[in-house]
């Protein structure tokens, strides 16, 4: 049950957004096994003024830098997390084709009784 929020830059087409999220939703498939429509996704925009990066890393990112925070149950392995952070920047090299320097990543793990999916408190 990842709940994703991706933050970016305005300005690029609907279909480059889809593809973002369909290789997201790929990845999760993949390296996590997550149920199939188990899609909870969301992409903000941000004005050139209001999305700042760095070369913090060494790494030498480009105004198409994705920053991408999954939340997730705390039963992932880091194993998982790694073949996920490298699915996930194999998958958008492919589509829409982001460059893997372009790829920041953020796992957090939350407890499940943290969790209410809709309906009241299904795993408290």
């Amino acid at each position: 049950m990842p709940l994703i929020h991706i933050s970016m830059r305005s300005g690029k087409p609907e279909a480059y957004r889809q593809a973002i999220l369909d290789s997201l939703y790929r990845a999760l498939r993949e390296a996590l096994n997550v149920p199939e429509d188990d899609q909870f996704m969301t992409i903000t925009e941000h004005a050139a003024g209001n999305f700042r990066h760095g070369k913090a890393f060494g790494v030498n990112r480009s105004d198409d830098l994705l920053y991408i925070d999954i939340t997730v149950f705390n039963t992932r392995t880091p194993e998982q997390k790694k073949a996920l952070f490298q699915r996930i920047a194999d998958l958008l090299g492919e589509s829409p084709g982001i460059r893997p320097e372009d790829v920041f990543v953020v796992v957090a793990d939350a407890p499940k009784e943290n969790w209410s999916v809709g309906g009241g408190a299904q795993f408290a």
